[in-house]
C-alpha cells in the first residue's frame, strides 16, 4: 500500500473497488487521490462514492495497454438511483490539468466529452502510457493496489463497438467503499456523517 511518503500528492482517502467478472471474482482495486492537483474532481468522485454511485456499476471498456473505463453512474448501474444521487451524477466538473503529471499505467483520468469541462462520473484507470491524453483529461489520482487485477482484466475477451473496445461479458463494480489510510499503512473505514451507501 502506498503512503504519503511514497507519493506526497496522495491524500488520505482511498476507495476500494470490488470487481467481479461473471462468476469469477477478480478481487479489489484500491484508488488513491490527488486533492492538491484536482480538488474539484476528487471531491466530486468521493461524493459519488459516499452516495453509493459506483455500486453495481460496470467497467464497460477494457482496451489492453490503454484504459479500463468505469461507466458513468447514470448509465452503468444495475440498481436504481436515488434523487440525491441523480442530482450529483448530473453535475459537471471543470478540467484540472497538471503540467507535471502524465498519463501512465495506474493513473486515474476523468472521462469527458470533447468539449471542455464536461466530466461527470465516468473515469479511466490507465493500462499503459498514453501521452496523447496529457493536457486533455484531468489526472486526479492513481491505483495504489490491485494492478494484478487490471492485468487480469486485460486478458478478457473483447469486442470492438465503434471507437470502444469492450469486454464480451459484463465486468461489474459490485461495490466502491470509501476508506481512510492510517499512519501505519493500513486502511480504516471512512467515517462521515453524510456517507450513505445505496445499492
Amino acid at each position: 500500500m502506498l503512503t504519503a511518503a511514497d507519493d506526497p500528492l496522495l491524500g488520505p482517502e482511498r476507495v476500494v473497488l470490488s470487481i467481479h467478472y461473471g462468476e469469477n471474482k477478480y478481487g479489489e482495486v484500491v484508488l488513491g487521490f490527488y486533492p492538491s492537483v484536482a480538488p474539484v474532481t476528487v471531491a466530486h468522485i468521493l461524493q459519488l462514492v459516499r452516495l453509493g454511485g459506483y455500486n453495481t456499476n460496470e467497467i464497460f471498456r477494457v482496451d489492453k495497454g490503454f484504459v479500463a473505463q468505469v461507466q458513468g453512474v447514470d448509465g452503468g448501474r444495475r440498481a436504481p438511483m436515488s434523487k440525491g444521487l441523480r442530482a450529483v451524477a448530473k453535475q459537471t466538473v471543470r478540467d484540472e490539468f497538471s503540467s507535471t503529471l502524465q498519463h501512465k499505467r495506474g493513473v486515474l483520468s476523468m472521462g469527458k466529452f470533447e468539449e471542455p469541462h464536461t466530466g461527470t462520473s465516468s473515469f479511466s484507470m490507465l493500462l499503459g502510457d498514453a501521452p496523447s491524453l496529457d493536457g486533455k483529461y484531468t489526472i486526479f489520482g492513481r491505483v495504489v493496489a490491485g494492478d494484478h487485477v487490471l492485468s487480469q482484466l486485460e486478458q478478457l475477451e473483447t469486442r470492438r463497438e465503434g471507437i470502444f473496445v469492450k469486454p464480451k461479458e459484463r465486468v461489474e463494480v459490485v461495490s466502491a467503499v470509501l476508506m481512510h489510510a492510517s499512519d501505519g499503512g493500513g486502511l480504516e473505514l471512512h467515517e462521515c456523517e453524510d456517507q450513505k451507501t445505496e445499492l
